[in-house]
């Protein structure tokens, strides 16, 4: 029995795990949709705030994904081989990835600088499908993760 509630406790804890992560990943893109809705991009206070507003909300959900999914496959808790041999398969990708974020929350975040907006619009069209390939790859470790075997 106390079998049986250990595992349900697992589950429940790698459920709420998933969950933090949808929601941030949601907050991201909800944030992205509404900076690019503000096309043509100017340096103007209205634009800097919500440039500087995505930028936290994408380093916050590019954190949790590690934190959320990763943190217990480095920490070798993980003992499924199916996940196991997955996140190998997909972390660098997603290890890319996230240096791709960061490279982008450097170049825009607004409260170092913010007035040059020129290559902002192609600069969020490439990060928009780097972050539909993250979305892919984190996707495929939770599937893997909420499969119970």
């Amino acid at each position: 029995m106390q079998s049986s509630q250990a595992s349900a406790e697992r589950r429940y804890a790698a459920q709420t795990k998933h969950d933090t992560l949808l929601e941030s990943r949601t907050a991201t893109l909800s944030l992205y949709s509404q900076l690019a809705a503000l096309r043509p991009f100017k340096p103007d206070q209205g634009v800097q705030l919500v440039i500087q507003e995505f930028c936290e909300a994408l380093v916050d959900y590019t954190a949790s994904a590690h934190f959320q999914l990763y943190r217990f496959i480095d920490e070798g808790t993980e003992r499924r081989q199916n996940v196991l041999q997955l996140s190998k398969e997909v972390y660098p990708n997603i290890a890319e990835t996230t240096q791709q974020i960061l490279d982008f929350n450097e170049k825009y975040d607004c409260e170092d600088h913010c007035d040059n907006l020129s290559n902002l619009d192609a600069d969020l069209s490439k990060l928009g499908e780097i972050l539909a390939d993250r979305i892919l790859y984190e996707d495929q470790v939770i599937a893997a993760l909420t499969v119970d075997r």
